[in-house]
């Protein structure tokens, strides 16, 4: 499988899907530069150039070509870090690389709540609906997976430990 990882950082959660996965089935993209310099140094730590992952720095998603569909997309705290018009064109963006069977994995911090900052990035709370509306937007079904608690997510921090999982189809 191919797995697309939006907001892969510097590879915290990468390194065991690109050691886990097949050579050259691993894309992950990022915003910042910086970050994508410390996940390469990672990469050379851990011995794992050789299965060529594809670390991408963009900007905006739509700027990014994959090579083949996507069988998994999955962005871990990444959607609620989006401002509306980036989360729109994300969506649509996944509804266009997925896999005819592929599947899109995010979580959510859903409800209602006045927005906040994380290094530079907007924290948006919003209802699951506006999730719902978006993705059919683009042609996605979502799914609610349940709170990242029930799915042995315990990272003892509540406003963690309570978002959503969501599935897109």
């Amino acid at each position: 499988q191919t797995v697309v990882d939006i907001g892969c950082g510097s590879l915290r959660g990468g390194i065991a899907l690109i050691d886990y996965l097949e050579a050259g089935r691993y894309v992950g993209i990022d915003v910042r530069a910086e970050v994508l310099a410390e996940a390469r140094r990672e990469l050379a730590r851990e011995r794992l150039e050789h299965k060529r992952p594809r670390l991408i720095h963009a900007q905006t998603l739509s700027s990014v070509r994959l090579d083949t569909p996507a069988d998994v997309c999955w962005a871990f705290s990444v959607l609620f870090h989006m401002s509306d018009a980036i989360l729109e064109e994300s969506l649509a963006w996944v509804a266009r690389q997925l896999a005819v069977d592929g599947v899109f994995y995010a979580n959510v911090i859903a409800g209602e709540g006045p927005p906040g900052t994380w290094q530079g990035f907007p924290v948006m709370a919003r209802p699951l609906e506006t999730y719902q509306s978006l993705s059919a937007r683009h042609g996605l079904v979502m799914e609610h997976l349940g709170r990242l608690d029930t799915l042995g997510h315990h990272s003892g921090d509540p406003s963690q430990d309570g978002q959503w999982m969501l599935a897109f189809r």
